[in-house]
């Protein structure tokens, strides 16, 4: 990985200030592009919405903004305050999730949200009898746990059991049932197979089947309209840096394929990317406190961990690594160092689950050298321990 030159001179500057660096750098340039270029090559009637759960940070909810996103996904109340007070109105929020608070649905509800996704029978009572209470009507969408998956995904959201949506086998005798309850406007689906998903066709492959699921309820059920259809995201990040970064261009020709064929021209299509929109907007910044050998390995010890980023160990999985050099004087004769070597990358938490990187191949690192870790703009500080050991938050720097 290149360590970005206004990332390097960024993290120079605060050397230079002195203290322990541990931080998060971001830059939404690259997402601001991406909504711009999705928005610019889907067909006609995809809205990009951004999934903020990847990145909370009001810096992202801005460029989501700024560059035109249609609106937000959101899967609480607190992700609601958050898009309103970054400038979207609730009209432009979709709302998914299982195990929506009667709180939650009743702000939705009273502020005119765009769209809930239902995941269950009671969900869909539930929000009726809110709806009622307060004589408006709610458009929904309802969410299917498809009975196919996408087995390279490094998430999958269907298939098996799942606390997500309504089984697809399920779905002739609860869709009735919502069908029947007065103040919910039935308005399409919801299907999300996976997430992380690189192969375009695989995703194409999940299209074509909710397609297939929306011509049979028309078919099946008069009056019953999928006039939206909520795909999910599942766009993927070539993490491993192996040159498979998912081709947004492919999906958009073959989705516009997909539509031709099955005469949903004039139909409203959902994309709620968070991942691929926020993840090489953001850097995680570490200092190195520790070297030492282990039984034949060195272990490299660094003033953040899982604490401040735990998506390596939740996924099992490497983020691209760069060492960005301090040249600091040594505390001793002797001190360890890394020169061409795997190594292990470790926080300073009391657990043997902190790990930022396994046996990982690095040219160089001192004590003192900044570990940086790369795709850090989603699931990042958010998704982390934060109070595990109680150490001081890592700042987050706007480029």
């Amino acid at each position: 990985m290149q360590i970005p030159s206004k990332v390097e001179q960024q993290l120079r500057q605060m050397a230079d200030q002195g203290g322990t660096l541990n931080c998060y750098v971001y830059d939404t340039t690259a997402m601001r592009k991406k909504i711009t270029r999705l928005a610019d090559i889907m067909p006609a009637g995809v809205e990009i919405f951004y999934a903020m759960k990847a990145n909370p940070h009001a810096e992202f909810l801005r460029a989501a903004f700024e560059a035109g996103a249609r609106g937000i996904e959101i899967a609480s109340l607190g992700e609601a305050e958050k898009a309103v007070a970054a400038g979207f109105n609730p009209g432009q929020l979709i709302y998914t999730g299982p195990g929506k608070s009667p709180e939650e649905l009743l702000w939705a509800v009273e502020h005119g949200i765009r769209t809930v996704h239902i995941e269950s029978l009671t969900e869909a009572h539930r929000l009726n009898i809110i709806a009622s209470e307060a004589g408006v009507y709610q458009d929904i969408l309802l969410r299917i746990n498809a009975n196919f998956d996408i087995h390279e995904a490094q998430t999958t959201f269907s298939g098996g059991s799942k606390k997500f949506g309504v089984d697809e086998e399920q779905l002739d005798d609860v869709l009735p049932q919502i069908l029947a309850l007065e103040h919910l406007n039935f308005r399409g689906l919801h299907v999300y197979a996976a997430s992380g998903v690189l192969n375009v066709d695989d995703l194409l492959k999940n299209c074509e089947l909710v397609f297939g699921m929306a011509q049979h309820i028309e078919d099946e059920y008069t009056g019953a309209v999928c006039d939206t259809i909520d795909f999910g995201g599942g766009f993927g990040v070539d993490y491993l840096e192996r040159g498979d970064d998912f081709d947004p261009q492919a999906y958009a020709d073959g989705l516009a394929r997909l539509i031709e064929h099955y005469g949903f021209g004039g139909r409203t299509f959902f994309l709620e990317l968070g991942r691929y929109l926020a993840a090489d907007s953001g850097w995680f910044c570490t200092e190195i406190l520790d070297i030492k050998l282990s039984r034949g390995k060195k272990q490299v010890i660094c003033a953040g961990g899982i604490n401040h980023f735990r998506r390596p160990a939740a996924l099992a999985i490497n983020h691209p690594l760069a060492v960005l050099r301090m040249f600091r004087a040594p505390l001793f004769d002797g001190q360890e160092s890394v020169r061409d070597e795997s190594v292990y990358f470790g926080g300073p938490l009391c657990t043997g689950a902190d790990k930022l990187a396994n046996d990982i191949a690095v040219e160089a690192a001192d004590i003192g050298d900044i570990a940086i870790f790369g795709l850090a703009g989603a699931y990042g500080l958010s998704m982390s321990n934060i109070e595990f050991l109680s150490h001081a938050r890592p700042e987050e720097i706007i480029l």
